[in-house]
């Protein structure tokens, strides 16, 4: 994969896998061309070169709302919710993003018609299930925000939640489409201890249900507990990949960024000494 920004390249030549039923994990430093991916996967960015398949399927050229309903979520590292709504309105919004015309048209004379009604979608894991088709999208809602750790809060403003809260109710809409993929760019964002354990819990329940997580953290202690292959991103480059284990004790990473010392040459007499770097910290600017 391939993208310039005029003379700058965001990505060259960067290639990767996410197999379902994994959580993988993507880490670099700011400007490594992070963003700019999960924008090329989830169709925001069109490539220079390269292509993107979900499973079997080439979604190079696809819109984005159409490689949704092929099972492909994202949340983003700002927070895109709607403050005006409440939490469960705005899981409504993942579940209508999904519905075709003429399902609408069938659940109107199936059921009294309620704003944000839909049919079900079977795809979700066991920690997300919503109820049969034809129930309503309220019952759908509440058990997604029951699954990400929000239970009884489907009526709370989301202009009034914590971050971390907040990037629940992220998640909770991303899983209404019931994915096949799922992109995370930086959820353990504003999370505490508890709810950073949390989520790492919930994602390995959702891959050990099939599903193929892809997550962007600059939380070390998160990835490294949880992804089994991690991905290491340096100015569009992948510069290392393998488990965990592997990349702790890659050289070039513990020196750009885990924060470890590199070896050091010793200088020559008389010569003088070369200006220090501070490695670049995480983040998820493109």
């Amino acid at each position: 994969m391939a993208v310039r920004f005029g003379g700058v390249s965001a990505l060259t030549d960067t290639s990767l896998l996410v197999q379902p039923g994994t959580v993988t994990g993507l880490i670099g430093p700011n400007g490594a061309g992070k963003t700019t991916l999960f924008n090329v996967i989830s169709g925001l960015q069109t490539p220079d070169r390269g292509m993107v398949h979900l499973f079997d399927t080439d979604i190079t050229a696809m819109k984005p709302h159409r490689r949704a309903r092929l099972g492909l979520a994202r949340t983003f590292q700002r927070l895109e919710l709607f403050g005006s709504l409440t939490a469960s309105e705005n899981v409504q919004v993942g579940l209508e993003s999904t519905v075709k015309w003429w399902e609408w048209r069938q659940l109107r004379r199936a059921v009294p018609w309620k704003r944000g009604s839909t049919v079900a979608n079977a795809n979700v894991p066991d920690v997300a299930q919503p109820p049969a088709s034809g129930s309503l999208a309220l019952a759908t809602c509440d058990r997604l925000l029951e699954g990400v750790g929000l239970e009884g809060r489907g009526g709370q403003q989301s202009a009034a939640m914590s971050t971390g809260l907040a990037r629940m109710v992220e998640l909770a809409r991303a899983l209404a489409i019931g994915p096949k993929l799922l992109l995370l760019d930086e959820p353990g964002s504003g999370l505490d201890e508890s709810e950073t354990a949390a989520l790492g819990e919930l994602l390995c329940k959702l891959a050990a249900g099939g599903m193929a997580v892809l997550l962007v953290e600059h939380d070390m202690d998160l990835v490294m507990s949880i992804c089994d292959h991690i991905y290491v991103l340096d100015f569009g480059d992948v510069i290392a990949s393998g488990t965990p284990d592997q990349i702790r004790s890659d050289p070039m990473v513990q020196a750009a960024y885990l924060g470890e010392a590199a070896p050091v040459a010793e200088p020559v007499p008389g010569a003088p000494r070369p200006p220090q770097s501070i490695p670049d910290g995480f983040g998820g600017s493109p």
